[in-house]
């Protein structure tokens, strides 16, 4: 039986988490307690602003290592060599050209865990990734954005 809450991710990204955790568990949680212990060191807790900003950032820090320790537990590797070359998949470099403006543009299919929008990485969660998911070269993909729907064509699929 599947987890109900996979996270696809190439295995670059895998091991990119799982030092973050390792940082985190030991280095920064070091860092964390000796932040504590200075604070403690200046006085009355009561009134200690910089106690209580390094208990909101031991928070912060057991929040993101059990989000890491979820993520890696309920990790699923894609093997870009296992994909078909011929449509988008997950770690598809795709090239587009919206059909109404003509204008180009070139994405990344990714997981969720790797989406970078703004560097033309998309997760294959968000609307767009869903829409070019399965899509081949000339295949025409319609992708329902706030100001309707946008229609893309398939100019190339690299990997």
């Amino acid at each position: 039986m599947a987890a109900t809450n996979e996270f696809r991710m190439s295995a670059a990204r895998y091991e990119e988490l799982k030092k973050e955790l390792e940082y985190d568990k030991t280095t920064r949680a070091d860092e964390v307690s000796e932040q504590i212990k200075i604070a403690r060191g200046f006085g009355d807790l009561s009134e200690n602003s910089e106690y209580d900003e390094a208990k909101n950032e031991q928070g912060k820090l057991y929040s993101r290592i059990a989000e890491l320790e979820n993520i890696l537990e309920h990790a699923v590797i894609i093997d870009e060599n296992d994909q078909p070359k011929d449509q988008v998949t997950i770690g598809s470099k795709v090239g587009v050209v919206n059909v109404k403006t003509g204008a180009a543009g070139a994405y990344q299919v990714v997981g969720s865990q790797e989406a970078d929008p703004m560097h033309g990485a998309v997760s294959e969660e968000s609307p767009f990734g869903k829409a070019l998911l399965g899509a081949k070269i000339g295949d025409e993909v319609t992708v329902e954005a706030p100001v309707g729907a946008i229609v893309y064509r398939i100019e190339s699929i690299d990997r």
